[in-house]
């Protein structure tokens, strides 16, 4: 049969070019696809679709300039060429780097390589009901809180803006700290596990144009954490007294306490699953070595 369409090709397909298919060239076209689909979102999301729009635009001044001949404007558009490339870079430095950390957040990565062994980012059921707990009876009396859960990535950087603290997640504790006219009731808590490791500590601002007007500094640090890392953000509002949680740049607002379970829940089955993969490699190597 194969040779009977090979043989068909060959005296009726005179000048058709017919490429031959590997496995390598169908992995490539998945890799490249992926690529491509990942910089067609982030640019989206970022101020880069501005930088499209305006690279769109001078390119068809180029264009313009070509068909017409006007070698002034292709001189300069030649020549600046290099200079623009790294202005441009030097400009959306932020978005490049929430880029690279969000394409190194995918969790195939962490499924095929058990990066950091010794990191244990699990917290207890017990945790989980003290933050719902402590979050809620805060906003019937409407006290403000930012509360960090940590995942993956490790915020040290933000951990250093605070004062740094070392106690068991309680729910008297997390009311304690976010109590008005309190020294540590300013800024956000960094949880890790099953502790509080800094409060009062600075979040970065989210410039994101689409979060509602009505929403202040609190919800608008809770975006821009979730926007950098991988952490669940938990916000009180001061003014209504309702708790909203962003993640992955997306803030949820007005949740009841079986939706914030429920994230939650998520991070910790997150979590598990992350520990179960150490777990396993941990053994294998451990098997490697005594059969060695």
């Amino acid at each position: 049969m194969g040779q009977t369409i090979a043989a068909f090709i060959d005296k009726y397909g005179i000048g058709l070019y017919i490429p031959r298919v590997h496995i390598t060239d169908i992995i490539e076209v998945l890799i490249l696809t992926f690529l491509i689909y990942q910089i067609i979102i982030w640019i989206k999301n970022t101020k880069a679709w501005m930088l499209l729009r305006g690279i769109i635009v001078l390119a068809g001044f180029i264009l313009l300039a070509a068909i017409f001949k006007m070698h002034t404007i292709l001189f300069i558009a030649r020549n600046s060429l290099t200079v623009m490339a790294t202005a441009a870079i030097v400009v959306f430095q932020p978005e490049l780097r929430r880029a690279l950390e969000k394409l190194g957040e995918k969790q195939f990565l962490t499924s095929v390589v058990p990066f950091e062994q010794n990191r244990e980012i699990r917290f207890s059921e017990e945790t989980r009901e003290d933050i719902i707990r402590a979050c809620f009876a805060m906003g019937k009396v409407k006290t403000g809180a930012l509360i960090v859960v940590e995942q993956a990535i490790r915020l040290t950087e933000y951990e250093s803006t605070g004062i740094q603290m070392d106690c068991l997640v309680s729910s008297q504790v997390l009311i304690n700290i976010f109590e008005h006219n309190t020294p540590l009731h300013d800024g956000a808590i960094i949880v890790r596990g099953d502790r509080i490791v800094s409060a009062t500590c600075y979040l970065p601002l989210s410039d994101n144009m689409g979060i509602s007007k009505d929403l202040g500094t609190r919800h608008r640090a809770a975006v821009g954490m979730s926007e950098v890392s991988d952490a669940l953000v938990i916000t009180v509002s001061e003014e209504t007294g309702a708790v909203s949680v962003a993640q992955g740049g997306e803030l949820t607002r007005s949740i009841n306490e079986a939706e914030l379970r429920v994230k939650l829940e998520e991070v910790q089955h997150k979590s598990s699953e992350t520990n179960r993969i150490k777990a396993m490699w941990k053994g294998w190597r451990k098997h490697a070595k005594k059969n060695n």
